[in-house]
């Protein structure tokens, strides 16, 4: 299975980025050049490597693109007996990593046991009533810029610094009382399975050394779309000297809208200097004529 794996299924670049296993390493790979192969190949040579499967962990950005990579790579672990071993492995959103981590780590992340998740819909209520508004625009738009504020890790007062006007200034006053007010609910919303999790492991040197001890390996997929909370996730995660690779393709980067940054790429070489760079270029999907386009 090992020859087949890094001889007749990949070229020489995705041959080179799944070999690589002791150290950090950033797979640069344009559209329709093997991303999800090479991490799916990757997954099966670490646990033909004898890597434990219940302490690699593959993060993806939705729950589909996590269920397709989860049967690659039973498919490929199915040759040699193996393809329970896939069942084992952490693959996930960096969401459900993160509630994973808060349902286990409760009481030290400060939170309830049996804790809720309110969606966008159950919070518009609350925020409205923070805002003092019946306005439905102004409370979506104040729920939309705390969430950016989580998610860029801003805390309430440098948001209410930093305001620009009546609304935003709203926004910041709502959002110093938000996590009081969700707290009252026994509740987190989407963005604190994020924000939660990397407070718990920067600031818990307890709760790190156990997560960071339930990693071997970490991947994650379109890293291009991290945004500042998901990189210092990894970080938290990593900060042991786990290896991991990171895939992405910066001109496939869609998710600015909600605080994804193409920073997190530039940051790699700079806060892990001995990182390996291996660039995916040939392409797979389009036609000759495309392709020159």
């Amino acid at each position: 299975m090992q020859c087949e794996l890094l001889h007749d299924s990949l070229n020489a670049p995705q041959r080179q980025a799944v070999r690589h296993c002791a150290g950090p390493l950033l797979v640069l790979a344009g559209a329709g050049s093997g991303k999800t192969r090479v991490i799916t190949a990757k997954i099966a040579h670490l646990i033909e490597q004898g890597v434990e499967a219940g302490a690699i962990v593959a993060i993806t950005f939705t729950n589909k693109a996590a269920r397709e990579m989860r049967e690659r790579a039973a498919a490929l672990l199915a040759g040699q007996g193996k393809g329970d071993l896939a069942r084992a492995v952490t693959i996930a959103t960096f969401h459900a990593l993160g509630l994973a981590i808060l349902r286990r780590e409760a009481k030290a992340a400060g939170l309830p046991p049996g804790f809720s998740i309110f969606d966008p819909a159950d919070l518009e209520g609350i925020v409205a009533e923070l805002v003092a508004t019946a306005d439905r625009a102004r409370a979506r738009a104040a729920q939309w810029r705390i969430s950016a504020w989580k998610n860029a890790l801003v805390t309430p007062a440098a948001a209410l610094a930093a305001a620009r006007d009546d609304d935003e200034r709203a926004a910041a006053r709502a959002y110093a009382n938000y996590d009081e007010a969700l707290a009252a609910y026994r509740a987190v919303d989407f963005d604190d399975l994020i924000v939660r999790p990397l407070r718990l492991l920067e600031t818990d040197a307890g709760a790190a050394a156990r997560w960071q001890a339930r990693c071997a390996h970490v991947l994650v997929d379109e890293y291009q779309d991290t945004n500042a909370a998901q990189y210092r996730l990894l970080r938290a995660l990593t900060a042991a000297g786990t290896p991991f690779t990171a895939v992405g393709d910066d001109d496939q980067a869609i998710y600015g809208w909600r605080g994804a940054t193409l920073d997190n790429l530039a940051a790699l070489p700079r806060d892990y200097p001995d990182l390996e760079v291996v660039k995916l270029e040939q392409n797979y999907r389009s036609t000759v004529r495309i392709l020159r386009c």
